[in-house]
């Protein structure tokens, strides 16, 4: 365990985020070698299939993972203000609340799974693998819900080195059951989804044995699952706020899909590419957001303001730096990095998707504003403000797809984040400054 509400604000920060993002570095390596695999084994149609799920793959997993993470951020609150029994009750109702919201997801999903691929306007030629993948991600999503939970509950508590280890593990799993499924049982996408499914169960058992057995303040009783009106008012009031936030702005994404989906599979493969090195480019700032919300929110807990304060200037700091490596590294290597991800030689698909990528990381900068800030303001219980600026980036990306992308094609889809992230930024930038907290001293 780790109390982040003592020492150098910029020091437990990085000592914090760097487990996390080695973590991270590690599920994304799996995203890309599945990817990879898919690609190399089962062709580009298959690649482009699994690709047209993504956004809305994205936004269910966002919403549940968004929503278990604000869970967390009320046991990392219990956590600074050394309340053990209200800590308790929290990882309980935590999971009770998580499984409850899962379930249900799943079950509305699954049934009406043929007409949201339809709505997504994903291509006859790719509908059956589509259908055939994202069936069985979706029937396992709580396992990925439930590892998210314990992972989350241990870094609330200052522990990010155990959910590391189990993700690597996690990762090597993949790996091998995706070549295993894939390459000897010739499963085909069922068996890259499978993989997913089962790795993530496994490294959900081992994670909550390990809370058990290491640490007695995480071992619940019967009396720690009670539910009352005001615990599920307020551990749904941050979690559903986190998740919403995702949830918006992969709605926004989804918009934004069913255009991509009308462009060819070249256009689809190309655009699924420059999203993976996207979300390789972008871990560091996910990685500082996680950190944040648990540093505010412990940091809350002690009633340690100032503190708060410091630590906002010093993870900001830390992404700018990211942000120049990001814009040299797109304006050199990125097309050999393309072909890394997709293992194709197609021209058109390694142009689009490098033009995507050069435009989009030059504002990355606002990029790690809106994250740094946004994942602050849960932590310190602003709810409000993080889902305004997250409805604007909806609201921008629904008016490029409706009626950007029919007059520009492509080129509206790489504008679309540049445009929305200067927009859902002025919010945020309004609030860190006037909340009522933070006023004696301006970030």
């Amino acid at each position: 365990m780790k109390d982040l509400t003592k020492g150098n604000p910029m020091v437990l920060i990085l000592q914090f985020a760097i487990p996390i993002g080695l973590g991270n570095i590690f599920q994304l390596f799996y995203s890309l070698t599945d990817t990879r695999i898919i690609g190399s084994y089962l062709g580009e149609t298959a690649l482009a299939a699994v690709g047209s799920t993504n956004s809305l793959n994205s936004m269910i997993i966002g919403f549940l993972m968004g929503m278990t993470n604000g869970f967390a951020i009320v046991v990392a609150r219990r956590f600074g203000a050394k309340k053990e029994e209200e800590l308790k009750n929290a990882v309980g109702l935590t999971f009770l609340l998580g499984i409850f919201t899962s379930l249900f997801l799943t079950c509305l999903s699954v049934f009406f799974l043929k007409d949201i691929l339809s709505f997504l306007n994903t291509p006859d030629n790719l509908i059956e693998d589509a259908a055939d993948y994202f069936q069985i991600v979706l029937l396992g999503m709580t396992f990925s819900m439930l590892y998210n939970v314990t992972s989350s509950i241990l870094r609330s508590i200052g522990d990010t080195l155990t959910p590391l280890c189990f993700l690597i593990g996690s990762t090597i799993c993949n790996i091998v059951l995706d070549l295993l499924f894939i390459r000897t049982f010739h499963a085909g996408v069922k068996g890259a989804a499978l993989a997913t499914v089962i790795s993530q169960l496994l490294s959900f058992l081992f994670c909550v044995i390990y809370m058990w057995i290491k640490y007695p303040i995480l071992r619940l009783q019967k009396q720690n699952f009670h539910i009352t009106r005001n615990a599920v008012k307020e551990m749904y009031s941050i979690g559903f706020s986190m998740g919403l936030m995702i949830c918006f702005i992969n709605i926004g994404s989804v918009a934004l899909q069913t255009r991509i989906n009308t462009f060819g599979d070249n256009i689809i493969v190309a655009h699924t590419a420059a999203r993976k090195l996207s979300d390789f480019f972008m871990l560091p700032f996910s990685v500082l957001a996680s950190a944040m919300a648990t540093y505010c929110g412990q940091n809350l807990g002690a009633g340690e303001i100032k503190r708060i304060k410091q630590g906002i200037r010093s993870g900001l700091f830390i992404a700018f730096l990211w942000c120049a490596i990001v814009i040299l590294i797109t304006y050199t290597i990125v097309p050999y990095l393309i072909y890394l991800v997709t293992g194709t030689h197609t021209k058109e698909i390694i142009d689009t998707a490098s033009l995507y990528l050069r435009v989009d990381t030059l504002l990355y900068v606002i990029t790690a504003v809106i994250i740094i800030v946004r994942n602050a303001m849960q932590g310190i219980g602003d709810t409000i403000t993080p889902i305004v600026s997250s409805a604007i980036e909806l609201l921008a990306k629904l008016f490029i797809a409706i009626l950007l992308t029919p007059k520009l094609g492509y080129l509206a889809i790489i504008l679309a984040e540049p445009i929305s992230w200067i927009l859902m930024v002025i919010p945020l930038l309004i609030q860190i400054r006037t909340n009522p907290l933070l006023k004696e001293e301006h970030t």
